[in-house]
């Protein structure tokens, strides 16, 4: 048995990272229902790998949707107890032609993994359940409490969290929570996540007739739904980039100079965003930093614009209908259901004459999330991190949306820390998702130390 849990990683290095190859190899993608079973496989085969970690108590909860595994391992009387969150589902592959290698056959090229999933989030799901295995091989038992929620709906905003912790509240009381849905700032240097956007969205569907029509007769007589989608579209920003809807800022919690100077500090700049992007230059609300509107602004932004003819050549037809995916991500000061509204009304106030607007019942949302600066868990993340890394955490605030944060705030009153390892320009939602091999052993080093540090 080995000594230490140093000892432990490497002698079980290769087969623990056989099982994150296995784990990206499941196309757990939560938004397509024809992969309902692939979620469910890979449900339960985390569900099996916590029990061969030794956590005592694992089960599976059914929703409307893709089943939440809990767990428990109370075997450190006095000490804290953290809820330990995670997500095992993904986005979807597409478009699957841009991808250099299979989606969901990982792939290393030049010290990356690449695999739909790889560094969001599944090398943080399974080096945390591989680091407890560690603690509990080298000492019996981890040195805290610990509880579990992992979830498989993240990435499509999480519909049946809310009512899953409120059905288990009791039984997921905590000190408070350890998300691993996060990442780090550069190979050497490690971020502390303070605040997470809201988010809320909805699609926008415009019809201007009852069928599409011939656009030699008609393209110069009638409304193209097309080019009043474009024209509604348009209207939701001003020429420079601020949100055109009435009451949008309305209540915004505008950043103090303290949190100025935070962000100017925040390593990263403006060319580094643009190079990691790939794009030539900056768009967004006038009078803010990139680093500010990506962490600290609330935004629109569009998902998907579609309507008429998409095949392969033409077909001259004057659409009769059109789409539009919109997201908001929210920060603190902004109600999701309000911001939702808004976005409704802006819609059939600006639909150009002859559209007729209605809604895709797909509405969601969360608000925006911070941790108090001085919440213990968050304190202890700083110091194991400055240990870890050598120097002091950058601070994060997140452009992204963690919308079960919120929840656990809400219906459980426990903060969030979040410590997850993959990097910036890692692709993350993109193709060719990476991970790199070298944090694999550095997560599972991180979380033992972490979770050690009570």
């Amino acid at each position: 048995m080995a000594a230490t849990v140093a000892e432990y990683f490497s002698s079980t290095r290769d087969a623990h990272f056989e099982e994150f190859l296995e784990l990206l190899r499941i196309p757990s993608v939560s938004t397509t229902p024809e992969l309902a079973g692939e979620v469910r496989r890979c449900a339960e085969w985390v569900a099996a790998r916590m029990t061969r970690a030794g956590i005592p108590v694992v089960e599976i909860v059914e929703t409307k949707r893709h089943p939440v595994i809990t767990g428990e391992w109370l075997g450190a009387p006095g000490k804290p107890t953290i809820l330990v969150y995670g997500h095992y589902d993904v986005q979807p592959a597409d478009p699957l032609e841009l991808w250099e290698s299979p989606p969901f056959e990982p792939t290393i090229v030049d010290g990356k993994i690449l695999a739909r999933g790889a560094a969001d989030m599944k090398s943080n799901l399974i080096t945390v359940i591989q680091a407890i295995e560690a603690l509990g091989v080298v000492h019996g038992a981890p040195p805290v409490n610990l509880k579990f929620f992992f979830e498989g709906e993240e990435e499509i905003g999480s519909p049946s969290a809310p009512e899953v912790v409120a059905s288990l509240k009791f039984r997921l009381g905590a000190d408070g929570v350890l998300s691993c849905d996060g990442g780090m700032e550069g190979p050497d240097t490690a971020g502390l996540l303070v605040a997470l956007k809201g988010i809320t969205g909805v699609q926008v569907n415009l019809r201007t007739s009852n069928t599409d029509l011939h656009s030699g007769m008609y393209g110069a007589t009638v409304p193209n739904a097309l080019q009043a989608m474009g024209k509604l579209a348009a209207s939701y920003h001003t020429a420079d980039g601020r949100v055109a809807i009435a009451g949008f800022y309305d209540g915004v919690i505008e950043l103090t100079a303290a949190e100025k100077a935070e962000l100017a500090a925040f390593p990263t700049t403006e060319a580094d965003l643009l190079a990691q992007a790939g794009v030539s230059v900056a768009w967004g609300e006038p009078g803010y930093t990139v680093v500010e509107r990506m962490g600290a602004r609330p935004t629109i932004d569009f998902n998907g614009l579609w309507g008429g003819f998409q095949g392969e050549g033409s077909k001259t037809v004057t659409p009769c209908e059109a789409h539009l995916k919109i997201t908001s991500r929210l920060v603190p000061g902004q109600d999701p259901a309000r911001i939702l509204d808004l976005i409704k009304v802006h819609a059939r106030k600006h639909a150009p004459a002859g559209s007729e607007i209605t809604f895709t019942a797909s509405e969601w949302g969360a608000p925006a999330y911070a941790i108090p600066r001085d919440n213990i868990l968050q304190v202890a993340a700083e110091r194991v991190l400055t240990e870890q890394y050598g120097s002091a955490p950058v601070i994060v605030r997140a452009g992204g949306s963690v919308p079960i944060t919120a929840t656990f705030k809400g219906v459980l009153g426990q903060e969030t820390v979040t410590i997850g390892f993959g990097l910036p320009g890692s692709k993350v939602h993109a193709p060719n998702e990476w991970f790199r091999v070298a944090d694999f052993d550095r997560a599972r080093t991180v979380y033992a130390a972490y979770l050690s540090a009570f």
